[in-house]
């Protein structure tokens, strides 16, 4: 079988799954849910036998130590995303949920259902946990998965995907619910871009050249999960304490992932009490500052910033630093070199923390409080699909009311249009 029709039969199973799934009720899901989280915790010796294949090529391929990072799995890990497909157990079902009601003069009823979107598509890189994340996320909000991940992580996406895929089936859950494509090919990506037919949605989650590859190539509509060059910016009036707690929080608790802050930005104001401070824990864990000229004053290890390093989402233990004059100086900034994704600062001004809440356009804004915390799990919507930079119809952690769309619903007593 081709490529081609491979995709286009996983495509036509999951679509014929699709509308069987919007059937089952919230108790059915719920319990296939709690045999899929099980059945991760019986297969962990499988599981981390497919994953060591994938973490060794990935280190014969000389992939760098956050993306190794971000494919591996260990037992704890895996107790973790069987939590996670849990915790989704547990939350409120969306579909069916009647948002408004109200009645016309002649007398309809008219309000808005929330109700699945039907089939979406998720095409990922790195990491094997996205897979178990996205299939529960998707089977409780009644919606049919394809799964597509990255080429290093092949062999735990498809043990993941099929752990998942059995459970579901033994509760009663439609065959084709939980896909995955097993090829590692490009072309299949292309092929499943172009099934607007059987396809509802596409989610993309990696790196800036996967992003775009999606966007221009597909007829789907896809929501993106774009890249995370997270800010904070210490405020004049910070708690030095909070900052530097905060601050290394969010560089050094996981580095390699989208949420973590990338650049730091601190007010010239109090750059000389808080920088020799934080700039001795990152020391301690071996962070590498790249500094502007104000922080090389202050941080003479520091090395030159450069235009690019404000660009850069690093994923590892490299951070630019900036010193700026005011809060507008750093809200330019953010606004000229951020992703949109997160962004905090750390405040004793309430004015600047409300000033910095209505002008940074991002997914989350924080006031005192880490990037790593911008997650599903974190906001309290159980696992995420990802985190939506884009404005239309979703934005920020994708939980299950963001897998969902609206339909309208009449109820009449014989009215005719006049």
């Amino acid at each position: 079988m081709s490529i081609k029709d491979e995709v286009i039969a996983i495509a036509e199973r999951a679509k014929k799954a699709g509308g069987k799934l919007s059937n089952l009720s919230t108790a059915d899901k719920n319990k296939a849910l709690l045999m899929m989280a099980e059945g991760l915790e019986k297969k962990t010796a499988e599981i981390l036998k497919a994953n060591k294949i994938d973490i060794d090529n990935a280190r014969k391929n000389n992939l760098s130590d956050a993306m190794i990072d971000r494919l591996m799995l260990d037992e704890g890990r895996i107790k973790k995303l069987a939590k996670g497909v849990r915790e989704v157990s547990e939350l409120s079902d969306p579909c069916g949920e009647i948002i408004k009601m109200w009645k016309r003069p002649n007398g309809m009823l008219i309000g808005r259902m929330r109700v699945p979107v039907g089939v979406i598509g998720i095409i990922y890189e790195s990491r094997p946990g996205v897979t178990a994340d996205a299939a529960a996320l998707c089977l409780k909000s009644g919606n049919a998965i394809i799964l597509r991940g990255g080429s290093e992580a092949i062999n735990s996406n498809c043990i993941i995907a099929e752990v998942l895929s059995e459970a579901a089936l033994k509760c009663g859950v439609p065959r084709g619910s939980i896909e995955i494509i097993p090829s590692t090919d490009r072309q299949a990506v292309l092929e499943m871009l172009k099934l607007d037919r059987f396809i509802d949605m596409i989610i993309p989650r990696g790196g800036e050249g996967l992003i775009n590859f999606v966007k221009e190539n597909s007829r789907i509509p896809v929501i993106c999960h774009d890249k995370g060059l997270c800010l904070t910016f210490v405020d004049s009036s910070a708690d030095i304490d909070m900052a530097v707690n905060v601050c290394f929080n969010a560089k050094v608790q996981r580095p390699g992932v989208c949420n973590a802050m990338e650049t730091l930005l601190v007010h010239r104001d109090i750059a000389e009490k808080f920088l020799p401070i934080i700039g001795e824990e990152y020391k301690k864990a071996g962070v590498e500052l790249r500094g502007c000229p104000a922080t090389r004053k202050i941080l003479p290890w520091a090395k030159d910033a450069t235009e690019d390093d404000f660009n850069t989402e690093f994923l590892n233990l490299t951070l630019s630093v900036k010193v700026v004059g005011s809060i507008d100086e750093a809200m330019e900034h953010i606004d000229r070199y951020g992703s949109h994704h997160s962004d905090a600062i750390v405040t004793n001004d309430y004015n600047n923390s409300q000033r910095f809440l209505r002008e940074v356009d991002s997914s989350s804004v924080f006031v005192n409080a880490s990037t790593r915390l911008a997650d599903g799990g974190e906001y309290g919507l159980g696992a995420e699909m990802g985190i939506s930079t884009q404005k239309l119809h979703c934005r920020g952690p994708m939980g299950l009311e963001e897998l969902t769309t609206t339909k309208f619903i009449v109820y009449g007593k014989g009215q005719l249009r006049e």
